[in-house]
């Protein structure tokens, strides 16, 4: 299933993208997309019955509607940072000999098209086009890649915007240069896993201006989603609702050489996973 919320920012309604690419009303089934839906085995089986027969749905005007995250109420953003091969050879780095975690406060979170804003002062705002997983089950010391896969509930497309001087050159941590406000477009969908039968095989690319910055595959991925999770359960519990960013391909701005091409206001960035769904975002200064 396709899943999604649409309205106003801080009042989306739940809604289905049909088989036939109808917007369908899901509010008279569910109260929202969440950690407690994905988490509730019947309330998830009467919307997938629903989406069988869509009809029973009420469509959606979808013209000039506001899509928002597909998910509410998220728990925690998890991310991984050089997770995949290409991108550690282009900045240099070495290859990690395990997962480097960082976190992503949930206010971040936007929605797909929504504006994103330039931090004052910012110097390096870059771009990263990233595979989210999102959690289904409560997952905690998890033995097998394999089962770990069964704790999780969708994938959606993510942009993990990122300022480097703040991330890299400003002492601490790298959450200084990731929380920044409008950090995180998420969406359009949240697709069930069942529909992702692979999620090594997914490709990834990200548009700047029109130009195409990066076209990568998550099979690049050092870490496979499966493995992440499944070594994520052992330093904290996932909970339904959680969100993990799986790291960026090749083609970030500081991949580039010198002058580095960072974003300014007035830049438009796309990207998109396939099956997953297309974003588009303007970027404005704070």
């Amino acid at each position: 299933m396709k899943l999604l919320r649409v309205g106003t920012a801080g009042a989306e309604r739940p809604a289905l993208l049909d088989r036939n690419g109808t917007l369908r009303d899901l509010s008279g089934l569910v109260t929202d997309i969440d950690g407690e839906l994905l988490a509730d085995a019947s309330a998830l089986a009467r919307v997938r019955e629903a989406a069988q027969t869509p009809d029973v749905l009420p469509p959606l005007d979808a013209n000039g509607l506001r899509v928002g995250p597909p998910l509410g109420r998220i728990g925690k953003i998890v991310c991984i940072g050089l997770n995949y091969h290409d991108h550690a050879a282009e900045t240099g780095a070495a290859i990690p000999d395990e997962p480097i975690l960082f976190f992503k406060a949930p206010d971040t979170v936007v929605g797909p098209e929504d504006t994103v804003l330039v931090p004052r002062r910012s110097r390096k705002t870059d771009w990263e086009v990233e595979l989210a997983v999102v959690i289904g089950r409560t997952a905690r010391y998890l033995d097998t890649a394999e089962e770990a896969l069964g704790h999780v509930a969708g994938y959606a497309t993510s942009h993990d915007v990122s300022e480097r001087e703040f991330q890299i050159e400003r002492g601490g941590t790298w959450d200084k240069g990731k929380n920044c406000e409008t950090f995180n477009p998420l969406g359009p969908w949240l697709v069930t896993a069942d529909e992702v039968p692979d999620p090594q095989a997914l490709p990834l690319k990200l548009w700047v201006n029109g130009e195409l910055k990066q076209d990568g595959t998550t099979a690049q991925q050092i870490f496979p989603v499966g493995e992440v999770v499944r070594y994520l359960s052992h330093f904290m519990t996932l909970y339904p609702g959680d969100v993990i960013n799986t790291g960026t391909p090749a083609g970030v701005a500081m991949g580039h050489p010198e002058p580095k091409p960072y974003l300014r206001a007035g830049d438009v960035v796309e990207l998109e996973i396939e099956g997953l769904g297309r974003q588009r975002q303007e970027f404005k200064d704070a």
